[in-house]
């Protein structure tokens, strides 16, 4: 994958370096306090991460606001990592204006996070084991680029420390902006309204229709980006593929308990991933990801 030629976006605020606006980072509470409350939770049976919030709240939220903001962290970072997601924010940034432009709708671009351990986001708090996500409450994208890490050694998504990983990386972010393109065209409000009156298996399999459309437009991007810029290399999409495959719902529980649970999904299976990124990226088309409308998705 090639970035020498894609558009950098403005659009980050840079929280690493320590647990920005969370106990442990610049101001917040020391990380032996951490420790102690997260015994004192286990001990007694309460969520830790609610007493270090209640006395993260306590500690003062000006101090909590210094970090969190954007005022002093904002822009494109001058690392290698932070240019590579700074050139890929601005490619989703550049074609999907363009995208929306056609429709005759404004497409508003987030603001992506980049954070190390953990951070607080508008719907809550993050930590670096939930992945990437993107938060619809104040419309931005949550990310630990750790979790690249994971997806080469942890999920072996792809072959380690070859260039295609980029591909993959770049994957990610576009299916978490693909979210928020379903925010902006409605989507999510209207699937969180009809969560609110299913029960958990239908709320799931609700969710599952979300993030495969997701993978779809991030296909889209893929199918845009590469006609503009040519910047897609040789086993670059088999790699996103792999990815892909490597994040499926069954994949994942096969691994971690031995057994599939499809009623439990919430992402799609291996087959869905792949196929629907792949639909995306074949057509260019937002019509080909209605992944609600088909019986199977």
């Amino acid at each position: 994958m090639r970035i020498d030629e894609l558009p950098k976006s403005e659009r980050i605020e840079d929280r690493r370096g320590g647990l920005s606006g969370l106990p442990g980072g610049r101001g917040g509470l020391g990380i032996g306090t951490i420790v102690i409350l997260g015994l004192i939770g286990w001990a007694v049976g309460i969520d830790p991460r609610v007493l270090i919030q209640g006395a993260e709240s306590i500690s003062g939220n000006d101090q909590a606001q210094t970090n969190a903001g954007p005022k002093d962290s904002a822009g494109a970072p001058s690392d290698t990592m932070g240019q590579f997601v700074s050139a890929v924010l601005g490619s989703t940034e550049a074609q999907w204006t363009n995208i929306f432009v056609q429709a005759g709708k404004r497409y508003e671009p987030p603001t992506l996070v980049m954070f190390s351990g953990a951070t607080q986001s508008g719907c809550g708090f993050a930590q670096a084991a939930m992945g990437p996500f993107y938060c619809p409450n104040d419309q931005k994208v949550y990310l630990d680029t750790s979790f690249f890490q994971d997806l080469e050694r942890r999920f072996q998504a792809c072959n380690a420390g070859s260039k295609t990983c980029q591909f993959s990386q770049a994957y990610v972010i576009a299916h978490e902006i693909g979210h928020h393109v379903q925010n902006q065209l409605g989507v999510l409000p209207r699937v969180q309204e009809e969560q609110r009156g299913m029960d958990k298996v239908e709320a799931n399999g609700l969710q599952v229709r979300v993030e495969l459309q997701a993978d779809c437009l991030a296909g889209i991007w893929a199918n845009r980006a590469q006609e503009r810029w040519q910047f897609i290399e040789p086993g670059d999409v088999e790699a996103a593929m792999q990815t892909a495959s490597a994040i499926g719902d069954d994949r994942l529980q096969k691994q971690a308990q031995g057994y599939v649970v499809p009623d439990a999904f919430t992402h799609g299976t291996s087959a869905q991933r792949t196929r629907w990124f792949m639909t995306g990226l074949k057509s260019g088309e937002v019509a080909s990801c209605d992944t609600f409308r088909t019986q199977q998705p």
